[in-house]
């Protein structure tokens, strides 16, 4: 599913291997409003929305996005931009440093926490409220984030680890290093932009991840000599 994820595997197999990306999930459901999204919600629907979506592990860098807010906070970036960053997904370890660090940098009104178990129908209306999705990743061979947010069609913010810049082509997203102040400066700058220029380009990419391609390339995979 990635070039990393391939090099890897080269290490050890001379078998036919191909690289393809993920299809997309189709099984949440189609997207609904901004507006009916919130209301379900319970948030407000004015706001810019940064979701950072799914189980909450080290690797994935809550920690750092919230440091990045603190940094925007000291800016006073929040005196202009009406941004909120809503975290959705169950803590898979202890979140009581994430709440300490929320609480030291005072920016809970900055964040809201939907960290209970989130059902597949109700996925589509987290990823509806969203302007965009976050992926701090300190480490990573690829996400299930990422085609959830190019089928819903939500422009990505995503540090440089690694499969996923090659999942977020500069036309559909960005891309940073994994430390708050670029992810900070990458908020910041995805703001002053035109969010419908990414969303045209998603709807053209998103093509590629169809699962017509996948069952394709296994089928051609194993059409050919399967070296020892």
């Amino acid at each position: 599913m990635s070039e990393k994820v391939l090099n890897d595997l080269k290490n050890f197999s001379s078998k036919p291997a191909k690289q393809i990306v993920h299809p997309l999930y189709d099984n949440f459901g189609d997207a609904v409003s901004k507006e009916e999204a919130c209301l379900h919600l319970e948030i407000d629907p004015q706001k810019k929305i940064v979701l950072f979506f799914g189980f909450i592990r080290k690797y994935k860098g809550l920690d750092l996005m919230i440091e990045a807010i603190s940094i925007l906070k000291n800016k006073n970036y929040f005196e202009n931009n009406r941004v909120q960053f809503l975290i959705a997904g169950e803590f898979y370890e202890d979140a009581q440093p994430y709440l300490e660090a929320i609480a030291k940098y005072d920016i809970s009104e900055l964040i809201i926490l939907k960290t209970t178990f989130i059902a597949d129908s109700d996925v589509k209306y987290y990823l509806s409220a969203a302007d965009c999705v976050i992926q701090p990743y300190k480490n990573a061979t690829q996400s299930g984030v990422t085609p959830l947010a190019y089928h819903f069609e939500k422009p990505m913010l995503v540090t440089n680890v690694g499969g996923l810049p090659a999942l977020v082509p500069e036309s559909v997203g960005m891309v940073c290093d994994p430390n708050p102040v670029a992810i900070a400066e990458q908020i910041e700058t995805f703001f002053q932009q035109n969010p419908e220029n990414y969303i045209q380009n998603i709807k053209l990419e998103k093509k590629k991840y169809s699962w017509k391609i996948l069952l394709d390339t296994i089928v051609s995979l194993s059409e050919l000599p399967q070296n020892q």
